[in-house]
């Protein structure tokens, strides 16, 4: 279990995510991971926004963000919608906020007016690199006099307040997934803290709500590494005690690279429509960047979310991420989902299908529950079994070389169908099930002697399909008027 620096301090983490579209799975395994270091460690799990970025922000980002995680098991402690004693939890609501320890940075001499124009801003960056430098803001600003600040502000004149970085100071902190870091702050650039339109950038806005929201763990991804040593300088500014960090593994695409919308899916709204369960994703994403030691891999014997995330928090320890990126297998999803999808109960698999099937069908739950539970054995997603199962709820087209089995000829296809409509005939409506029906069809067909001359025509006469359930089963489901139905509409092809 990992400690923190503080033995006093109770383990609080945070997710941050902004609300500028959907919710990445690579943000929801970094909340699952945040949300098992505080639960472990009988903490909280704190979701706050970051809308700072006005230009990218989503209408209805946010509602998305706090679905994902609600439907993913990760219930936050504290948050927009559910409020906490730190709120606000929205960064656009915390403005005035920012704006006052941005002042005392100010005032002590740790922070500076700027006044440059995008366009000065530009052309030193141009100037720069023509000169084969590193960009980085030349300071110009921090040479004016106290009496051209004074002016420039009366004047009104937009400006940005810029940290003042220490010369030529090696910063190093211990990460929790990469050991000692160091840094020259040589390197660094005079970050923007507030923006002209008294928006706070980033580093001074996850500094100051962090601080004051009393965060003890910040977990993020490797990207954010180099950000560190300015936001380790502002928590010395302020003289605030830092929280212990933890860069955890980029996801990754098969090829190695980013994971992003432009190689496949990546929001998690995106698996829900796809037909993954919450139980599988939650799992699968536990074990990018993580194991246990062990050769476990499944969470949850019974495919209960609830009894998945007690059991990963037991095993979950920071320690265990790796450092290198974690590649996205959609296979190995793909195995977690029919695992877990075998795992359902009759009525737990109907509700969960039940979004998925096509709408406008007649059938009982009873009958829904038969033709479901004759898909989950070989479905690795709900999606796949709503597929499977389409040719219940619309009569099914098709070739008529579909209904041939082997080499028969047509006049052969045409004598089977007509034997099992007889059969059909022959059962009263109430005797109409799939174990009356197995047991008369099989014994007509030993007398044929190949069981496919009777049984491969009907039931791609009922079901359309190459594959699929026994003929017994399919029309049990369909009942005996659509039966007759359908085995007309394949006798018309003859």
């Amino acid at each position: 279990m990992t400690t923190t620096a503080n033995h006093n301090k109770s383990v609080r983490t945070r997710f941050a995510p902004s609300p500028t579209g959907y919710l990445h799975v690579g943000g929801l395994r970094t909340a699952l991971y945040s949300y098992l270091l505080a639960k472990q460690n009988g903490g909280q799990f704190l979701l706050r926004l970051e809308d700072t970025d006005t230009e990218r922000y989503v209408e209805g980002a946010a509602e998305k963000i706090y679905d994902g995680l609600k439907w993913a098991g990760l219930q936050y402690d504290e948050g927009p919608d559910i409020g906490g004693p730190c709120g606000p939890y929205v960064q656009s609501q915390r403005l005035e906020i920012y704006r006052q320890h941005a002042d005392a940075l100010i005032k002590n001499n740790k922070a500076y007016y700027c006044f440059c124009t995008p366009e000065t801003l530009e052309q030193m960056r141009q100037e720069q690199i023509a000169k084969k430098q590193a960009p980085k803001y030349d300071r110009r600003c921090l040479k004016l006099s106290p009496e051209e600040i004074k002016k420039k502000l009366d004047d009104r004149k937009p400006h940005v307040i810029r940290m003042k970085i220490p010369e030529n100071r090696v910063m190093e902190f211990n990460d929790l997934v990469r050991d000692k870091v160091a840094y020259n702050t040589n390197e660094l650039n005079d970050q923007v803290l507030l923006k002209s339109d008294g928006y706070p950038t980033y580093f001074l806005a996850a500094v100051v709500d962090d601080h004051l929201m009393q965060i003890s763990h910040v977990t993020r991804t490797e990207e954010w590494l180099s950000s560190t040593p300015k936001l380790i300088l502002l928590y010395e500014y302020f003289g605030w005690e830092a929280p212990q960090w933890a860069h955890l593994p980029l996801l990754l695409n098969t090829d190695k690279s980013k994971m992003s919308k432009r190689k496949g899916d990546v929001a998690v709204e995106d698996y829900i429509k796809k037909g993954y369960l919450a139980v599988a994703l939650v799992n699968y994403l536990a074990f990018l960047g993580w194991n246990p030691g062990t050769e476990k891999e499944i969470y949850s014997e019974n495919g209960d979310l609830k009894e998945l995330l007690q059991n990963l928090q037991q095993d979950f320890s920071l320690e265990r991420v790796h450092k290198a990126g974690a590649v996205f297998n959609t296979a190995k999803l793909n195995w977690y989902n029919g695992y877990y999808i075998k795992k359902l109960g009759n009525a737990e698999l109907l509700e969960k299908c039940r979004p998925y099937l096509p709408a406008g069908a007649n059938f009982n739950d009873e009958q829904l529950i038969k033709m479901l539970d004759l898909e989950k054995e070989r479905s690795q997603t709900l999606v796949a079994i709503r597929e499977s199962v389409k040719f219940y709820f619309a009569p099914p087209r098709y070739e008529k070389e579909l209904l041939r089995w082997k080499k028969m000829t047509d006049h052969k296809v045409k004598e089977s169908l007509e034997i099992a409509q007889k059969i059909f005939a022959s059962i009263t409506d109430n005797d109409f099930n799939a174990k009356n029906l197995s047991g008369i069809l099989l014994a007509e067909a030993e007398k044929i002697g190949d069981r496919g001359v009777l049984l491969w025509p009907l039931r791609a006469a009922l079901s359309g399909q190459k594959n699929s359930p026994p003929p017994f089963e399919i029309a049990e489901i369909l009942g005996k008027k659509e039966c007759f139905k359908r085995i007309n509409n394949a006798l018309k092809l003859f």
